[in-house]
């Protein structure tokens, strides 16, 4: 890693911390990744000029902390929801339904309202894979900068309004905010080499196989089989989750660099109605599947819910419902989109298209 790449990584973190440590005292879901973000995510608009040129996050960083969440939550398999899997045909059914008619819904407010060019607004309106949709969506000639703001802005919207409000309907705080994490405060030092080696593990697991979100999915693999199987228990100190929630935060926070006054408006009223639509969607599905499901309201609804599969294990967690079935559904939601977007975008003539002149097709209208 290059000197001025060090120091400004070391500097957003800090930036994340203060975020995070502010937002804390406020009781809202998840403080330290969302004050994270949007501290770091405000301070990329409005200092731009202190970012090296071509900056950008260690990949690396991030994505030890991503195999660390993942590990955290695999953890919390256990032999009765190993052996419950093949029972969830139903609400993986509702799942499937739900990607196919927010991503219906998502295209067209994107295409309509906002005036997106086709492959912009396509990949805009995935509602999962935010990673995969950024890649195909810039090959296909997308508007990366359009399309960065509206998945993070998606993402940020459902992890901050989902568990806020049943945190209104309950009457008291829920998920992080409710005082819920993946790490135990009891645990110390001595649990870090064995969550190291099971991350390793995972990652390695999940490029052999090249797994959708490898560097979550291997690692959580790796974790349930030891879970479930009774073999050894994952675990780690509090701390190094919300030191994971800081360093994530601030890695989606850093995207926001250049982004203007205007564009962020326009793309926030729009991610408002997406995600608006999106969670009455899984909210009325999740009403009409729930007793069939043999699972409550508001577990569907967070199993549904296109965004945030960390916070809503979390939210889980408050309910009394494992977190282990939320995160396979949102995994399930995730892997099913990335599926859907590459073939449909295929089938659909958008992958291979010529880029957009920017500044005409790539512009909102």
């Amino acid at each position: 890693m290059k000197p001025e790449t060090a120091k400004m990584t070391a500097l957003l973190l800090a930036v994340g911390l203060g975020g995070g440590l502010l937002l804390s005292v406020t009781g809202l879901p998840m403080p330290f990744l969302l004050g994270s973000l949007v501290a770091t995510g405000a301070f990329a608009m409005l200092r731009p000029a202190s970012f090296p040129a071509r900056y950008g996050f260690p990949v690396r960083l991030r994505m030890l902390f991503v195999a660390i969440v993942g590990s955290l939550i695999g953890a919390r398999v256990d032999s009765d929801f190993v052996a419950g899997i093949a029972g969830l045909w139903l609400s993986l059914l509702v799942i499937t339904g739900f990607v196919a008619l927010a991503h219906v819904w998502n295209f067209t407010i994107f295409r309509r309202l906002g005036g997106y060019d086709r492959a912009t607004a396509f990949f805009c309106g995935a509602p999962g894979g935010l990673v995969e949709s950024l890649e195909l969506g810039e090959a296909a000639g997308a508007d990366a900068r359009i399309l960065t703001l509206q998945q993070f802005l998606r993402v940020i919207l459902v992890i901050t309004l989902v568990p806020l409000g049943l945190s209104l309907l309950h009457g008291e705080a829920l998920g992080s905010a409710g005082g819920m994490s993946l790490g135990r405060d009891t645990a110390g030092i001595g649990a870090l080499p064995v969550l190291a080696l099971v991350c390793a593990a995972g990652v390695a697991l999940g490029r052999g196989l090249h797994l959708p979100a490898g560097h979550l999915t291997g690692p959580l693999a790796v974790s349930a089989t030891l879970a479930a199987s009774g073999l050894w228990s994952v675990d780690s100190p509090g701390w190094l989750f919300s030191l994971a929630q800081i360093v994530i935060g601030a890695s989606l926070g850093s995207r926001f660099f250049g982004a203007t006054g205007p564009l962020i408006r326009r793309a926030l009223w729009l991610a408002i109605l997406s995600v608006g639509g999106m969670v009455a969607l899984a909210a009325g599905l999740a009403a009409l599947s729930a007793q069939a499901v043999g699972q409550g309201f508001e577990v569907m609804l967070i199993s549904l819910a296109p965004g945030g599969a960390i916070e809503m294990g979390l939210v889980a967690l408050s309910l009394g419902v494992n977190p282990a079935f939320v995160t396979f559904h949102h995994l399930y939601r995730i892997t099913l989109t990335v599926l859907e977007i590459t073939l449909m975008s295929r089938w659909l003539g958008i992958v291979g298209a010529r880029k957009a002149t920017p500044g005409r097709d790539s512009r909102p209208r």
